[in-house]
Formats: structure tokens, C-alpha cells, sequence
């Protein structure tokens, strides 16, 4: 993958985004009609591209491949709770915020952002680490991230960890590895549902930009400190570790992507839920994923050209 490639693709995604907010703007594209097509995104479209992946017959990894790529996801996730914890006291949070910050470091939008760019900017192989790092996303955020945002107080919700996203998941994963070959109008079905992801995310994307009140974080300064530890110092260090112990290329950029996505809705959602203040939150979703189209496409294409 060229540098070339790396900015084009970043500039064809900034495009989208910019589409999504011209049509909230003219309110083509209401709070409403966004709702209604996130939950296609992410219950259809987005399972249904993950699976096309692995339908498509190009991904030419092997088993041992996809054993390494769960060990890394695993020891990732693994650092990100940590971090997660870490951060907060870094940039000095207030008390009540450090459950915020710890959930924005591990829960970043692997899933809504992380799957159209993945395709869009990586090598087909790639698409492994994206799944694994979706598995490992479901599997922490029903558990460990309940947990950190109610403070202890509410208990773990094993049975919402199935979602259509993480099934659809799991199933990519079984078929990849026992290279199941589905007849030709189902994968051609899954293929065509898929291919409306990128648009239909990127422009939701744009749209909930253009809705946010991002304003209001600009002048909080731990936002700023928390996007150059998290999605900017942490993907540089995991790239020079990932090198380090002699990872192909495809692993190296896989994961150092997921490390670079913005924070994701998910938390905002659950606080939402349960009655939380998520003005911190919501600004610093919304700062994030701006701020993500620079750095992604700056440092993917640092990282490209030093591989």
C-alpha cells in the first residue's frame, strides 16, 4: 500500500463526510432519518461488509495468522483497559470525568468508522485485525465497560454482548477458518448489502458532525492532551513495538488503524441511558472524529512509508 493510496482514499472519505454534513444542513437528513439509518448500518450493512471479506475469496491469510492476529487483538484490548485507567490521572481529570476518559480510551470507533476505512485504505488481509479488534469491543464493553461507567454499581450484561455485529463477527471468523464457500446469490446478497456501508457510514459521520455541539469542547485542554496520548503517542508507540518484534506489514497497519480511531458512540449511548451528564462525551466524540481524518491519513502514511 503506497502513500498515494493512503491520501486518496482520506480524501474520497473526507468527501463523504463533508456530503453527510451538507445534508443535515439542508435538512435533507434529519435527527430522525440519522437514527434510522445508524441502526441499518450497524445491525445490516456493516455485518454484512465484514462478511463479504471473507467471501470475496482475496484474503489470502492463513490460520496461523488469524491465532496471531486474536493474541495481538487480546494483548492490545488488554493495554487499552490499563491505559484506560492511566490516562485519566495523566491529564489530571476531575474526579467524576475519569470514568469518561477511561471508557474513550478503550472504546474507539472500531466498528462505524474502523470497518469502511479499513477496507478503503487497507490490504485485503487487514480486514482479520479489524474483526478480532469488533470481537474484542463486544466482549469488553457489555462487561468491563458497564462496570467503569456506573462506578461499580451495575452488574455485567453478558447477554447483550450479541449483537448483530459481533455475530456476523464470529461467523466470519468460522468461515474463514473452515473455508466455507456459500452458494452464489447468498454471497452476492451479503456483497451488495455491504457495499453501502462506506457511504451510508461516512455520510452518518457527517452528519452527526454537523449536529454536534464541538464548540463546546474546544476550549477543554484535556480533550486536547487526551488526543495526543491516545490517538497520536499511543499508535506511534504500538508501530515502533509491532516493528520491533518483526510483525509483517499487514499486522503493523491493521492494528495501528484500530488504534487510531476516534472514540465511539457506545459510551455516549449508555450514559445516555442512564441519565449521566455527556457533555464531555459528546464534545469529545465529536472533536475526535474531525480531528481523526488528519491524523489518520498523516500518520497511516507515515507508517506506510516507513514499512
Amino acid at each position: 500500500m503506497s502513500t498515494t493510496i493512503v491520501l486518496q482514499q482520506m480524501g474520497v472519505i473526507s468527501i463523504l463526510v463533508a456530503i453527510g454534513i451538507y445534508l443535515y444542513k439542508t435538512d435533507v437528513v434529519d435527527n430522525i432519518v440519522s437514527k434510522k439509518l445508524s441502526v441499518i448500518v450497524m445491525d445490516i450493512c456493516n455485518p454484512a461488509l465484514i462478511l463479504a471479506s471473507i467471501l470475496s475469496g482475496s484474503i489470502t491469510a492463513t490460520h496461523d495468522d488469524l491465532i496471531t492476529a486474536l493474541i495481538l487483538g487480546a494483548i492490545f484490548y488488554s493495554g487499552l483497559v490499563i491505559s484506560g485507567f492511566i490516562f485519566p490521572f495523566i491529564i489530571k481529570a476531575k474526579t467524576n470525568d475519569r470514568r469518561f476518559y477511561n471508557l474513550m480510551t478503550v472504546y474507539t470507533n472500531v466498528g462505524f468508522i474502523g470497518i469502511p476505512v479499513a477496507r478503503a485504505i487497507l490490504p485485503e488481509n487487514a480486514i482479520l485485525y479489524v474483526i478480532v479488534c469488533n470481537v474484542m469491543y463486544s466482549l469488553l464493553f457489555y462487561t468491563h465497560g458497564i462496570v467503569v461507567l456506573s462506578n461499580g454499581k451495575e452488574k455485567m450484561n453478558i447477554s447483550r454482548i450479541f449483537s448483530p455485529g459481533t455475530i456476523m463477527a464470529i461467523l466470519a471468523l468460522v468461515v474463514f477458518w473452515f473455508n466455507i464457500k456459500p452458494p452464489l446469490i447468498i454471497s452476492n446478497s451479503v456483497t451488495f448489502v455491504g457495499n453501502a456501508t462506506v457511504f451510508l457510514s461516512m455520510t452518518l459521520l457527517g452528519v452527526n458532525i454537523a449536529r454536534s455541539e464541538i464548540t463546546k469542547g474546544l476550549k477543554n485542554i484535556r480533550i486536547w492532551i487526551y488526543i495526543a496520548l491516545r490517538m497520536v503517542l499511543l499508535p506511534i508507540i504500538m508501530f515502533f513495538v509491532l516493528r520491533a518484534i518483526n510483525c509483517n506489514s499487514i499486522t503493523i497497519l491493521g492494528l495501528c488503524l484500530m488504534a487510531l480511531m476516534p472514540i465511539g458512540n457506545l459510551p455516549l449511548i449508555q450514559a445516555e441511558k442512564t441519565g449521566e451528564d455527556t457533555q464531555l462525551l459528546s464534545s469529545a466524540i465529536a472533536i475526535t472524529t474531525v480531528v481523526s481524518i488528519i491524523t489518520i491519513t498523516i500518520l497511516m502514511t507515515f507508517f506506510t512509508a516507513m514499512l
